[in-house]
């Protein structure tokens, strides 16, 4: 079963630096590897909980959907983050 995502937090952030963003929903921990995109970009991420990720907003324009890929149980539901 992939990922569901419920929300981020917050759900702006700035276009050109790093910031931040709480990430939950469920099936985050014990399925494999997993990938955080903002957009099409990939992240740096730690898994806090299976209801928790803090991920790492990474530079951008717009608005982009942020989803979290189980290698093994396809990608979750997307949610937006805005850059601002």
């Amino acid at each position: 079963m992939a990922a569901v995502l419920t929300t981020l937090t917050p759900n702006t952030g700035p276009a050109t630096t790093f910031s931040t963003v709480v990430i939950t929903g469920s099936g985050f921990a014990n399925v494999g590897p997993l990938t955080v995109r903002f957009g099409t970009t990939a992240t740096t991420f730690t898994i806090d909980s299976d209801t928790q990720i803090t991920a790492i907003s990474p530079t951008g324009t717009g608005t982009v959907d942020v989803t979290v890929k189980v290698e093994l149980n396809g990608t979750s539901n997307a949610l937006p983050f805005t850059y601002v």
